[in-house]
């Protein structure tokens, strides 16, 4: 089993590794197009930020600090402001996907993982389709195809905080002037470049998973906890009422004198976090954990030995969180650029059709743009059962495109990470392994059966949990919640798998 799983593909690192799919233009074209694009990164690789591969094998107690040393950098950075911000109360573009997208508003963290899991997606669909043609097994083809996706990061990070600052996110750039408007375009910059090495140090094997997976975790648990022990009190025309939903729960029954009323009003007070939520968080959790072990577990052995057998485990989320993680850059990017387009040309009809916004009260005094409107309307959360109830039409065309792009970001892929049937099939034979009571020549065809389905079902399946955690208000969105029990899941294995390579319970 121990061998099975050190051949089974690093989801960690699926953002660097990328392999042949099917082509779509002549072998000529393909290569002059790919060779063309790659050679384009090389006068930049001096000047490109890089982390170097540890030279020996790290220990897992060395693992785990320098995990803990890059959350602590992230979470410290989530907390400090921008300087010279005038304004900051102004809509918000990725006010739904915040947590997922482990940004903070107005702090050196705005942009979050954004350049990194864009940039990310863009390189591997481009490498999958071969308009960019790279070979793996060549380690200049591997050194530009990482550069490139850390170029590419690099443009998307200065992009953004361009369109941020001049969009007046920050207000109005007549009032900021030049100097504070390129202040706050570095300050954006060199915390784009800090994200990127971050996790450019955890994929290289100096901790443990990645550091886009750790960030979304992180983020997401402490929005799950903050809403849940929050001391921050409010008043919204019913008295003075704690955040917290367990903290608004011992309140109204130390202070109010019909306990069943006040129970009531903790299990179901409305735009504020209740005990509902709270508990639809972790039934959502504990689904999320059931399915995450079933998994079809196919008989190997090495050729010649007959008494050496062991397992390679297919699971069901094959492709963990990946799609969550796409399907959640595909959904940032179009609100952003939705919004931009609509500040700008209100009336126009082809605008209108990507999205209309509306200024709604999200608590606070403070208004936030929400979709309304358009294609971003209907691919937006519903939010709740009555929702499903008013506007069955956009519940239904949510379910569909969740569903529909979880499973075929899933199946896609597979093709162009390392984990297809033909990656797989070729990592046994290459360590000489093949399926029990098969041929070796039959590998490819019985992988076949199990991982194409794998992936698309998991896939869909992935999208499923998420909108049902929506309709049923769970805390954090239910993409953000599948994307932080994957990552804490996948996070266990990794610690469990690291520690049986060293010495049973090393790191205690």
């Amino acid at each position: 089993t121990a061998r099975a799983s050190a051949l089974a593909p690093s989801r960690s690192q699926s953002l660097s590794r990328a392999v042949e799919c099917l082509p779509l233009a002549s072998p000529r074209v393909r290569q002059t197009m790919g060779f063309r694009v790659l050679n384009l990164v090389r006068p930049f690789q001096p000047f490109l930020p890089e982390i170097q591969k540890p030279d020996r094998k790290v220990p897992l107690r060395e693992k785990v600090l320098w995990s803990v040393v890059v959350l602590f950098i992230y979470l410290v950075c989530c907390q400090m402001p921008l300087y010279g911000i005038l304004n900051a109360s102004s809509s918000d573009p990725f006010y739904w996907m915040r947590a997922i997208l482990a940004s903070n508003r107005g702090t050196i963290m705005e942009l979050g993982i954004t350049p990194v899991v864009t940039s990310g997606m863009v390189v591997q669909l481009l490498s999958g389709v071969k308009i960019i043609d790279v070979d793996q097994s060549k380690k200049d083809d591997r050194d530009l195809f990482n550069s490139l996706s850390k170029l590419l990061s690099i443009v998307i990070t200065i992009f953004e905080a361009v369109t941020y600052v001049v969009s007046g996110m920050y207000g109005d750039v007549r009032e900021l002037g030049t100097v504070t408007s390129v202040l706050l375009i570095l300050q954006l910059f060199c915390a784009g470049i800090l994200v990127i090495c971050l996790d450019e140090m955890l994929s290289n094997g100096y901790g443990l998973g990645s550091g886009v997976s750790l960030f979304i975790a992180t983020n997401i648990c402490e929005t799950i906890t903050w809403k849940a022990f929050s001391p921050t009190t409010v008043n919204q025309g019913r008295g003075t009422e704690y955040e917290g939903a367990i903290v608004a729960t011992f309140h109204l029954l130390a202070t109010r004198s019909d306990k069943v009323r006040a129970l009531r009003e903790a299990f179901y007070r409305s735009n504020l976090p209740n005990l509902t939520n709270l508990l639809s968080t972790v039934v959502v959790f504990a689904l999320v954990i059931y399915f995450q072990g079933f998994r079809v577990d196919l008989p190997i052995r090495q050729q010649g030995l007959k008494n050496d057998q062991s397992t390679y485990p297919i699971k069901l989320f094959y492709t963990s969180n990946m799609p969550i993680i796409l399907h959640s850059a595909l959904v940032s990017n179009l609100f952003f650029i939705s919004q931009i387009l609509y500040k700008r040309f209100p009336s126009n009809l082809a605008v209108s059709l990507l999205g209309t916004w509306e200024n709604v009260e999200v608590g606070g005094g403070q208004t936030q743009l929400v979709p309304v409107g358009g294609l971003t309307y209907l691919v937006s959360p519903p939010g709740t059962l009555q929702a499903l109830v008013n506007d069955p039409f956009h519940a239904i065309f949510y379910i569909v495109f969740v569903l529909g792009a979880c499973g075929l970001f899933s199946r896609t892929w597979i093709e162009v990470s390392g984990q297809s049937v033909r990656d797989v099939a070729s990592n046994l034979r290459e360590n000489n392994m093949t399926m029990k009571g098969h041929r070796h020549s039959s590998l490819k065809r019985e992988l076949n059966r199990y991982i194409p389905t794998a992936a698309a079902f998991g896939g869909m399946c992935i999208g499923a949990l998420t909108v049902v955690a929506d309709f049923i208000g769970a805390i954090g969105t239910g993409t953000g919640i599948l994307m932080a029990v994957t990552t804490i899941y996948d996070y266990f294995e990794i610690f469990m798998r690291e520690n049986a390579t060293e010495s049973p319970w090393l790191f205690f």
